[in-house]
């Protein structure tokens, strides 16, 4: 069946929302080979991951049956985007096909699988509403794709509880030193980063509950950073990058403020002015973004961190025209 004009928008929009988002420098992107999908892309950090896709428009039941089983069956997906019109037939025969899934040997791989909606008016030769579902897509895409796959299904409420720490600097430098040598003991810990064990301990212990920190021992010991470790402290170099006044073009950079603002960071609102340290700091400690934002300024200026590079969008491999 020949695709709509609002098949192939949907498709595009798409690809381009993770292609903007990854010029927060959090991730890198490239568009990838499309294959038997719509589109498809590769998400890379510490990994890469590849993230596929298929929009649902005008097509009866038995394409998404078809769909569903492509999505399933692939190899080496990360991630299944399926973006689909809002439509009752097309809501109950997708929960009738994932159930079937769900009672076969295939239903851990469900677990890759993102349906978004959209509204079934939508059409493509309207500007307005292809900037309102961009928006909606937008937000979609991001909380329930990209904070989940990208960033290790990071919360505000982790954000939150990581700034609450009452011993400035010390979060960071701790995933720092995890990320680049490891953890093999609190006495060797300790002596590097020039802290005391007792408040290392503790330290290390509530970054384990939190579950910014894993180890091998549901008691903790010899930990490793989480994906969420590794991605609290990306987000916190760029944090950095902006008390420098570096983060970008008039030290702003739109596309991670969203990603930051929907983790609870409104760093826009702190002046890059505000005194952090030192003698009465002016800091607000029922405000976690500032909070956040003095652990950042306090461990750039004991200079005990290694801050990570940003992730680069990589050249693009796809074969679409």
């Amino acid at each position: 069946m020949p695709s709509s004009p609002e098949h192939d928008h949907i498709s595009r929009m798409a690809l381009r929302i993770m292609e903007e988002a990854s010029r927060s420098t959090l991730f890198g992107y490239t568009e990838g080979q499309r294959k038997l999908f719509d589109f498809s892309c590769e998400l890379k950090r510490d990994w890469s991951k590849a993230v596929v896709g298929q929009t649902l428009w005008k097509h009866s039941g038995d394409g998404i049956d078809k769909d569903l089983r492509t999505f399933i069956t692939e190899q080496d997906v990360s991630a299944a985007i399926y973006i689909a019109r809002d439509e009752s037939k097309h809501r109950a025969r997708l929960t009738e096909v994932t159930q079937s899934y769900r009672n076969g040997p295939l239903r851990d791989r469900l677990s890759r699988l993102r349906v978004f909606w959209i509204p079934s008016d939508f059409d493509a030769k309207s500007e307005e509403k292809k900037r309102v579902i961009h928006d909606l897509l937008r937000d979609a895409i991001t909380k329930d794709l990209l904070l989940h796959v990208t960033l290790g299904g990071l919360t505000s409420q982790d954000v939150t509880r990581f700034a609450s720490s009452r011993r400035p600097g010390f979060p960071i430098a701790i995933l720092s030193h995890v990320r680049e040598l490891g953890y093999s003991s609190h006495k060797a810990t300790a002596a590097t980063l020039g802290m005391r064990i007792d408040a290392l301990k503790q330290e290390t212990e509530r970054l384990f509950i939190l579950g910014f920190l894993g180890s091998d021992s549901l008691q903790g010991g010899i930990y490793h950073l989480t994906d969420s470790g590794r991605s609290l402290l990306d987000i916190c170099a760029r944090l950095r990058d902006y008390l420098q006044g570096d983060l970008g073009d008039n030290n702003e950079n739109k596309d991670f403020e969203h990603i930051a603002k929907l983790l609870g960071i409104q760093y826009p609102s702190i002046p890059v002015t505000t005194r952090l340290l030192g003698k009465s700091p002016e800091v607000d400690i029922q405000n976690p973004t500032a909070l956040l934002l003095q652990h950042v300024a306090q461990a750039d200026a004991d200079g005990s961190v290694s801050w990570p590079e940003p992730y680069f969008a990589l050249p693009s491999t796809s074969d679409s025209p």
